[in-house]
């Protein structure tokens, strides 16, 4: 059993700000997890998160969601996703794109670009054997 543990480097770009909560989930193709979705704050976060990697479906990738918490409205919002399929899932840094959100695309099919100009997440991944 391998653990990935996702530490969020960066939001690179103007208008992605910081996300309130990070989750993390592995849908597969169908849109449908395979393993529970992990919330991890980001502002407060004091210990670090892991990830399980298993031999997922073909397909299966890691989504990475930006939730922003809206105090008069008092509710939680998708902001923006980005997402890794498993072949990218490797010790060091990683710069993926930011897409589009409400709803998330976990199916893939019409994934839209945050913005125009170059937006991306900047993660740097540590794979611990289990």
């Amino acid at each position: 059993l391998t653990l990935l543990q996702p530490r969020l480097q960066e939001v690179g770009g103007a208008g992605a700000g910081s996300p309130d909560s990070f989750p993390a989930r592995v849908p597969d193709l169908n849109g449908i997890d395979l393993t529970p979705v992990q919330d991890t704050p980001v502002a407060s976060r004091k210990e670090d998160t892991y990830k399980h990697i298993e031999k997922f479906t073909k397909g299966a990738a890691i989504f990475f969601e930006f939730k922003h918490y809206t105090p008069k409205k008092r509710f939680t919002s998708t902001k923006c996703f980005a997402f890794m399929e498993m072949d990218e899932i490797k010790p060091g840094p990683i710069i993926i794109e930011l897409y589009k959100k409400q709803p998330t695309d976990f199916k893939r099919k019409k994934l839209q670009l945050l913005t125009k100009k170059p937006l991306y997440l900047h993660l740097h991944q540590t794979l611990h054997k289990e």
